[in-house]
C-alpha cells in the first residue's frame, strides 16, 4: 500500500468544485452519454456529457429538425446526468465546428449544466451566448499559449471577464478530433503538455490571471498526473480509459474493441471537418486510408465545415461515430486517445477513480459556506 503523501490540488472552476481534479472528457457521439457523465460526477469528478449528434439518435432526424432534436436530446440528457450525478459537478462539451453551437451551448445552460467546455475552434463568443446564466461556468479547450491570449484577449475587451478555466489538450496523445492544423503538425513537440502547460502557467502568472489549467491527452495514471501538477495544472482530463468502464455509454463492442487494440493500431486520419484525427484502424479506416471507402451521403449539416458535404468526398462522419456506438465495427469510427492499447479490461469508474487516486492526499472538503 503506498503511503498517501502526494498533494492533490483543489481543482474550482467559477463556483463549482469537484471532491477530485479529474475531469471525464466529452467523447461523441454518446461515448460520454448520461450514464457515464453522471457516474463519474457521483464519485467525484467531473462528469462531461458530449452534445454532438445526439439528435440522431431519434426516428426521423434529418436536415430540417436536425439543430431541434439535437437540443431536445441534450436536454433530456441533462437531466438524466444530474439525477445520477447525485449533486456532482456536471459539464457539456460544445464544439464550435457543430452548425448548432450555439443552440447546445444555450440548451445546455437551460438545462442545468454546471460548466461548458468548448474546444474545437476558439469559443470567441462564448460569454454572449451564455448571457444570463452566472452560474455557468466557460472552459475553452486550447493547445497553445497563442490560442489561450487570443480567446484571454477577446473575452477581457468585448465581456470584461476570464475562462473559468482552461483545457491544455496536446495533439500528441490525445483522442478524437485533434488541436493541430494537419496531421504532420500532431507530433510538434511544441504542442506537448511539457511544453503548453508550463508556458500557459507562467503567462497566467505574468498577467495576474487566476485560473486553473486543466492538462488532457495522454493521462493515464497517478504518476502521470503528478507530473500535470507540477508542471502547473491543478486538474487533469481523461478520455479512453472512462470510455472503456462498465458504466460507459457505449456498446459493449465498443469497449471490446479498446481492450483488443494494440499499439500498432492506433492511427491518424484526415477528418471530414478538415481536422486530423486519432482512431482505431478499424475496417471503415482500413478502407478510408487505402482510397476504397464507399462515399456516403451527408444526413444532415451537422459541421460547420464538411468535405463529405461541400465536397461529397471521404465519409459521413456522425454516421460512422454513430456506428461505433453501436458497436459496428466494420463501418465505425473508433476515436481514441494513443495510450488505448494500455486498456486491458472493462472497469468500473469507481475503481479507475480509486486507482488513480492511490498515493495522493485527498485534500480536507471546503464547506459550502466558505465557497
Amino acid at each position: 500500500m503506498i503511503t498517501k503523501e502526494k498533494e492533490l490540488p483543489v481543482l474550482r472552476i467559477g463556483k463549482h468544485q469537484p471532491k477530485y481534479p479529474i475531469v471525464q472528457g466529452g467523447m461523441g457521439v454518446m461515448i460520454s452519454g448520461p450514464r457515464l457523465a453522471g457516474t463519474v460526477a457521483a464519485e467525484g469528478g467531473i462528469g462531461t456529457l458530449a452534445s454532438v449528434g445526439l439528435g440522431v439518435l431519434t426516428e426521423g432526424y434529418n436536415a430540417k429538425n436536425f439543430a431541434e432534436r439535437n437540443s431536445m436530446m441534450l436536454k433530456k440528457f441533462i437531466k438524466q446526468a444530474k439525477d445520477i450525478a447525485k449533486g456532482g459537478v456536471l459539464a457539456v462539451n460544445c464544439m464550435c465546428a457543430l452548425c448548432d453551437y450555439e443552440s447546445l451551448v444555450k440548451a445546455s445552460c437551460e438545462a442545468g449544466a454546471d460548466i461548458i467546455v468548448s474546444g474545437a475552434g476558439l469559443p470567441l463568443k462564448l460569454p454572449e451566448l451564455t448571457e444570463g446564466f452566472p452560474d455557468v461556468a466557460l472552459v475553452p479547450i486550447v493547445s497553445s499559449v497563442k490560442a489561450a491570449n487570443i480567446i484571454i484577449s477577446r473575452w477581457k475587451k468585448h465581456y470584461d471577464r476570464y475562462p473559468d478555466a482552461l483545457v491544455v489538450e496536446t495533439p500528441n496523445t490525445a483522442g478524437g478530433h485533434l488541436g493541430a492544423r494537419d496531421i504532420e503538425q500532431v507530433s510538434d513537440s511544441a504542442l506537448s503538455l511539457e511544453a503548453v502547460v508550463p508556458a500557459l502557467a507562467d503567462y497566467l502568472k505574468e498577467n495576474e490571471i487566476d485560473i486553473p489549467i486543466i492538462a488532457a491527452g495522454g493521462i493515464w495514471d497517478g504518476e502521470d498526473m503528478s507530473k500535470a501538477f507540477a508542471m502547473g495544472a491543478k486538474g487533469v482530463q481523461l478520455g479512453s480509459r472512462f470510455a472503456a468502464t462498465e458504466e460507459g455509454d457505449a456498446s459493449d463492442r465498443f469497449k471490446q474493441s479498446y481492450v483488443d487494440a494494440k499499439e500498432e493500431d492506433v492511427v491518424l486520419i484526415n477528418s471530414p471537418c478538415g481536422l486530423p484525427g486519432r482512431a482505431i484502424n478499424s475496417p471503415m479506416v482500413k478502407r478510408y486510408l487505402a482510397g476504397i471507402q464507399e462515399r456516403m451521403p451527408c444526413r444532415t449539416p451537422c459541421l460547420t465545415h464538411c468535405i463529405c458535404r461541400i465536397k461529397h468526398e471521404t465519409f459521413c462522419i456522425a454516421d460512422a461515430l454513430v456506428n461505433a456506438y453501436k458497436g459496428d465495427w466494420e463501418n465505425g469510427l473508433f476515436f481514441c486517445g494513443s495510450n488505448v492499447f494500455k486498456i486491458d479490461s472493462i472497469m468500473k469508474v469507481k475503481e479507475l477513480m480509486n486507482e488513480l487516486l492511490e498515493g495522493f492526499k485527498i485534500p480536507e472538503p471546503v464547506l459550502p459556506s466558505l465557497l
